[in-house]
């Protein structure tokens, strides 16, 4: 007996979940450019070459749309607002949901981009190799940091290199914020919408193994299929031994298909209740009909949504008796779609406009490239 609770005992390490904490902090040292000493094999001043821009495009972010994007946007919220937030089509864009809902306690974004690897940059010695990753990344998050919105060409570009680009933008939406990541670990989602997270030993049998992509046009991962999904626990630098916070990505394809071939990641999200929810330069995806699943969700979970005009459409919102509110103007779309919700919204914004203080995501279709904003707030 006492032979068999030892195997048990010493069976247990092994199948817990694989902390990759180090791994990250790490990371986040690099690519959100923190003081400090750096390993031999990572090429100090290829990283100083690097932060020499991005510190710039960090300053300008936080010029742009930190504490006064934050105090416009926290205004809006009603008083009653969940402490889970859900960001659908929100890849690498930790930051502005930090900037929307800086109280959250659960943040989960959704992308077509996976996580990626974090362990590659520990025992990566080529200073190309390196300067190479940095650059890609560096251009990927300039749209996100500069113009507030982010380019589907970039976010697909970073799923390959020795960096994880995902990851590595989303750390980034944690330094703005003086947040540090404290713990981080990797899961794939069960058919139940529950969270398996995978041991060490899970990781080293799926190396070998290259994760596939989740839309046929995007650039294929060239890490394994363990690190699509990612947790990580973080805290406020000035509060070490604050309670942790959440946040998590999920690789996910939100169409319609991809969620019936996914049932999981619905279920996931259906489980946390009443959440609040925020997209933007969505692609005007939430309006199809291809997309009516994740639409639907949102209308049934959202306490309080805030988006550009590439969210629900208001007659959605109206149909569930929730309460649409405008800022600034919009006038056609950014990019070409549906009149008759193009239509709709320059009804909306013209009838009860507000003022909007920033950009936030896409500018309309204008030739002024007006910015524009719009809430739902529904009953409880």
């Amino acid at each position: 007996m006492v032979l068999a609770l030892a195997l048990v005992l010493s069976a247990a390490p092994a199948d817990a979940p694989a902390e990759l904490g180090d791994d990250v902090k790490l990371l986040y040292q690099v690519v959100t450019c923190q003081d400090g000493a750096l390993p031999a094999n990572v090429d100090a001043a290829v990283v100083k070459a690097y932060c020499v821009k991005q510190q710039e495009r960090f300053a300008r972010f936080r010029e742009h749309w930190g504490a006064r994007a934050q105090t416009f946007l926290t205004s809006l919220e009603p008083k009653d607002l969940p402490a889970e937030l859900v960001y659908p089509f929100g890849g690498g864009d930790l930051m502005m949901a930090l900037t929307a809902f800086p109280d959250a306690k659960v943040i989960t974004t959704l992308s077509l981009e996976l996580a990626g690897d974090p362990r590659r940059l520990r025992t990566l010695k080529d200073p190309k190799a390196l300067e190479q990753s940095l650059k890609a990344i560096g251009t990927a998050s300039a749209s996100t940091l500069i113009s507030n919105d982010s380019k589907s060409v970039n976010l697909s570009a970073i799923q390959q290199g020795e960096l994880p680009g995902q990851l590595s933008m989303h750390l980034m939406g944690l330094a703005l914020y003086d947040l540090v990541p404290t713990r981080a670990r990797f899961f794939r989602v069960e058919p139940d919408g529950s969270l398996h997270y995978f041991s060490a030993a899970e990781i080293e049998a799926l190396g070998t193994t290259t994760a596939a992509q989740l839309k046929s046009n995007w650039k294929p991962p060239d890490f394994s299929p363990a690190f699509a999904n990612v947790e990580l626990e973080f805290v406020p630098r000035a509060n070490p031994t604050a309670p942790p916070r959440i946040f998590r990505h999920l690789g996910a394809n939100l169409s319609n298909d991809g969620l019936k071939a996914a049932p999981g990641v619905l279920k996931h999200l259906e489980a946390k209740g009443t959440v609040a929810a925020m997209t933007k330069a969505a692609s005007y995806l939430l309006w199809r009909d291809e997309f009516s699943a994740v639409r639907e969700y949102l209308l049934a979970h959202a306490r309080f949504m805030v988006s550009d005009s590439t969210g629900v459409p208001p007659r959605f919102w109206k149909a569930k008796g929730c309460t649409v509110a405008t800022y600034g103007t919009f006038e056609k779309s950014f990019l070409g779609t549906w009149e008759v919700f193009q239509k709709e919204l320059r009804e909306t914004f013209a009838a009860d406009p507000h003022p909007l203080p920033m950009r936030f995501g896409y500018p309309d279709g204008s030739a002024e490239k007006r910015s524009h904003l719009m809430t739902a707030t529904c009953p409880r």
